[in-house]
């Protein structure tokens, strides 16, 4: 039975202003909507276009569930295609990341080519083709290239022909990146190094809400983080604390630290915490960077950049970034109860050494398959999506701080423990996933 399908209204009524039916949790058919609809209409990240640094180079990943490749043209743009032939859909590119030989896209099937920026090159024994209405078929325009913007280095894309513009969707919530590419002294990132994925077992909207949830850090993170603060108060000699107990212990902060941070919301499901301040605040300076940014930017417009230490924004659906930190996490989700988690580290470029070790760092205590931290969380994610097996309740409560003034536009900034943000994502869910739909909604 379809309850969903093709009925906006029935997914619009799933979000009320303070609540969600435990559907959009735990329901399948509602997963694969998203895939068709939330995940096309809106603009999701593909890479970075430092993974693509030489004409020919490509990157492969998906959005939703369809196979796209990243490719830098001669003409140095980054474009985006689907990652199938256009004679009969085989997957163009197997690996992960490399370079295409002579410049060129071949099918491994029958060898069909396109030049980089997409259009057909040749057709072994084409003459098969004359009189064919080949001529006239969309698999004879070669590689269709999606909706792409780089923004600062940040490709997105999105699936659907016509939607949402990219500044539009985004909007101010942008300076999040500016402000950590403006964090090199040159105004560049590059990926370090590769990549770590790790598999939760959880609807991946459990993963997206709790980045901005303010009220679980002190409560979850006890158990790593707590422990870990009471073995350096009781054991430590005086002098400055090591960089994984600077990066550790903040996640056990108070309620009232956590609210003075405060949140930025924005419409669409944009959101960060550390308006005011955030666990980043404090860290130790490192070498010469100061010094760097200072010549680069002087001495107002530097400390200014610095001065910013925003702890999660998340790009909703499917990017959260650290501008502080210079890490990010994407969210592929596979399952209506399984979410790949992939967590990538940058380079500053022109800055000391120093800043990479300590972004690595960061990564392998927080955002790891391997993190304490990070396995607090997926304990809890996991535990929501058991707990909600039990039918005591059809609703997911999201009440806290909650104002009917919102019902006029949920844009704004809020102490960080308000649960604004997620209310705000699961307008956006609502909007997203009926675009089209066949009410014209």
């Amino acid at each position: 039975m379809h309850r969903y399908h093709d009925n906006p209204a029935a997914i619009r009524g799933l979000v009320r202003p303070q609540s969600i039916h435990r559907d959009l949790y735990v329901d399948a058919e509602l997963f694969e909507l998203e895939m068709a609809h939330l995940w096309r209409n809106t603009w999701i990240y593909v890479g970075h276009d430092s993974q693509v640094p030489a004409a020919g180079d490509f990157y492969s990943t998906v959005i939703g569930r369809e196979p796209v490749i990243m490719v830098r043209g001669t003409d140095q743009q980054v474009r985006v295609f689907p990652n199938r032939c256009a004679h009969k859909g085989t997957r163009l590119v197997s690996a992960a990341q490399g370079s295409c030989q002579g410049g060129l896209i071949r099918c491994p099937y029958h060898g069909w080519t396109y030049r980089l920026d997409g259009t057909l090159r040749t057709i072994p024994l084409r003459g098969g083709y004359e009189h064919s209405g080949f001529d006239q078929s969309q698999a004879s325009r070669g590689l269709p290239s999606l909706n792409a913007v780089n923004y600062r280095g940040f490709v997105f894309a999105r699936l659907a022909p016509e939607g949402v513009d990219f500044h539009e969707f985004f909007g101010e919530s942008l300076t999040s990146i500016d402000n950590m590419v403006d964090r090199s002294p040159q105004g560049r990132l590059e990926v370090a190094g590769g990549v770590l994925r790790y598999l939760h077992d959880c609807n991946w909207k459990m993963y997206v809400e709790n980045l901005n949830d303010a009220m679980h850090p002190m409560v979850a993170h006890e158990s790593s983080a707590g422990t870990a603060k009471r073995v350096w108060e009781q054991g430590h000699e005086a002098g400055p604390a090591p960089m994984v107990i600077e990066q550790f212990v903040p996640f056990v902060n108070g309620y009232d630290f956590f609210e003075k941070m405060g949140v930025k919301v924005y419409d669409n499901g944009h959101s960060y915490t550390g308006v005011n301040f955030s666990i980043h605040s404090k860290y130790s300076s490192v070498g010469q960077y100061e010094q760097r940014m200072i010549a680069a930017y002087g001495e107002e417009r530097a400390q200014r950049i610095l001065g910013e230490a925003r702890h999660n924004t998340v790009y909703y659906p499917s990017l959260t970034i650290k501008g502080a930190i210079q890490a990010i996490r994407v969210a592929r989700p596979l399952a209506v109860d399984r979410t790949l988690i992939e967590s990538w580290t940058f380079r500053l470029v022109g800055a000391p050494d120093e800043l990479l070790a300590r972004t690595t760092t960061y990564t392998r205590l927080i955002n790891a398959p391997t993190s304490m931290v990070g396995h607090d969380d997926l304990h809890c994610y996991r535990a929501i999506q058991e707990g909600l097996a039990a039918s005591s309740s059809e609703w997911v409560s999201f009440h806290r701080n909650y104002r009917e003034s919102e019902s006029s536009g949920i844009a704004g900034t809020y102490g960080a423990t308000n649960e604004a943000p997620m209310r705000g994502q699961y307008r956006a869910w609502a909007r997203y996933m009926t675009c089209g739909m066949a009410d014209g909604s």
